[in-house]
């Protein structure tokens, strides 16, 4: 036997559907590798823009502006309610100094005119101290009726005076500010 060189085989040439089909898992390769990058780009952590402090700041000096704002808007509301209530605790008081004063002028004879001043003082005192909190006093005698500020009692006739007009006071009315305290007790002419 021979030694010699081995014969060699010829290698086929790829046919033209092996050609295709590695140019196809090439683009696939080089797709994935682009779809590789791309997830690496999205997995890494993106740089975030350095935080606006000058717009947390405003923000925060704004929330803290309305949150003043709102303690004393709620701090007045409640002062005001405290005074409402208190009012509304003293005004039987103030209609015992009215009934006091109009029982002693009813009955010159038997009553004691120190005594009377003494009651008007304190009575005047009481109505300068609803004053000073804003409280007033519904002078209603002689206005027209309103249903939000008096309460009618009884309709009379009444002769020169207008329908609606109140023409008798039983009991005053008290307002602070808009808001009725009381209402006036009143008679009102038909």
């Amino acid at each position: 036997m021979q030694s010699g060189p081995e014969p060699t085989v010829p290698e086929e040439a790829p046919s033209e559907a092996e050609l295709v089909d590695t140019e196809a898992q090439a683009e696939v390769v080089e797709g994935d590798a682009v779809t590789s990058e791309e997830a690496a780009v999205e997995a890494a952590p993106a740089v975030e823009a350095e935080p606006d402090y000058k717009d947390q700041w405003m923000r925060s000096v704004a929330e803290l502006d309305n949150v003043r704002k709102r303690a004393r808007r709620d701090a007045a509301q409640s002062e005001q309610r405290g005074v409402a209530r208190l009012a509304r605790e003293l005004l039987p008081a103030l209609d015992n100094l009215d009934r006091a004063i109009k029982a002693a002028e009813a009955h010159p004879e038997s009553s004691n005119p120190e005594l009377i001043g003494g009651i008007q003082l304190v009575q005047q005192e009481l109505l300068a101290a609803f004053s000073r909190a804003g409280i007033t006093r519904d002078t209603a005698l002689g206005e027209a009726f309103n249903p939000h500020q008096h309460e009618a009692v009884a309709q009379q006739p009444a002769e020169g005076q207008a329908a609606g007009t109140v023409i008798e006071v039983y009991e005053h009315g008290y307002l602070l500010g808009d808001e009725v305290l009381r209402a006036a007790k009143v008679v009102v002419a038909a």
